[in-house]
């Protein structure tokens, strides 16, 4: 089964939200940083990775992404506080 990671970047602590999938977190997130990727996170500056799960298989972990979408913004904030209660930028501690 491939490894595959659900993130969840912002611009701030309790800033906008964005919740993708990945099968290499480290890259992504480096992308997202240096605004490689033109689209939503580049517009809103969303470069912190805040949380992340990691998920075996391609479907499975789409799968979670979409339902991480459609929960409520207070629900996403308690999740990630559950994992990260400071908003800390994940990125280094992990790549």
């Amino acid at each position: 089964m491939k490894t595959m990671y659900v993130y969840i970047i912002t611009n701030k602590r309790y800033g906008t939200l964005y919740i993708g999938v990945t099968n290499d977190l480290c890259r992504r997130i480096y992308e997202h940083k240096h605004k490689i990727l033109q689209g939503f996170s580049a517009k809103y500056n969303l470069d912190k990775l805040v949380y992340y799960e990691i998920i075996d298989g391609e479907e499975q972990a789409i799968y979670r992404e979409k339902k991480l979408k459609k929960y409520n913004r207070n629900w996403k904030i308690d999740l990630i506080e559950k994992m990260n209660p400071n908003w800390d930028d994940l990125y280094s501690s992990i790549c």
